[in-house]
């Protein structure tokens, strides 16, 4: 449920991947035009069913081992779009001014942080369940 640490980390996972990106630049071109991932249509894409996974976790809050797999997901996605941001700035022009990388690619990072966090909350329900369990 909500009242679970592990609930409120999706949520921001998903108000970080599903809203974020689309008010915050990823990176400028060479012409200097800001990119965003409503620009980028297979980024956005990436962005929405990074989103979809966090609260499809979140209302999957009574199989954990299920929530638990779906965080897993969720990270191999981030950790692609990730990757693409990284090829993306090592071939922008330009690659001593800061300016030209929008503060938009730290947003995998920070995603991944919080489904880490999430998943280790998640691990410590199933490992108090399990000792309930033996107790009984």
């Amino acid at each position: 449920m909500i009242q679970r640490i592990q609930s409120i980390y999706l949520v921001i996972v998903g108000l970080l991947t599903g809203v974020l990106p689309f008010f915050v630049n990823l990176w400028s071109d060479a012409r200097g035009n800001e990119v965003y991932a409503e620009n980028e249509v297979m980024v956005s894409i990436v962005f929405y069913v990074s989103a979809l996974l966090a609260l499809w976790a979140v209302l999957t809050f009574k199989n954990r081992k299920k929530q638990f797999v779906i965080n897993r997901l969720n990270m191999i996605l981030n950790l692609f779009l990730l990757g693409f941001f990284v090829y993306r700035s090592l071939n922008l022009s330009g690659g001593a001014t800061v300016s030209e990388k929008g503060i938009g690619m730290l947003i995998p990072v920070f995603s991944i942080v919080f489904l880490v966090l999430a998943n280790r909350a998640i691990k410590k329900d199933e490992d108090l369940v399990k000792s309930v369990d033996r107790l009984r």
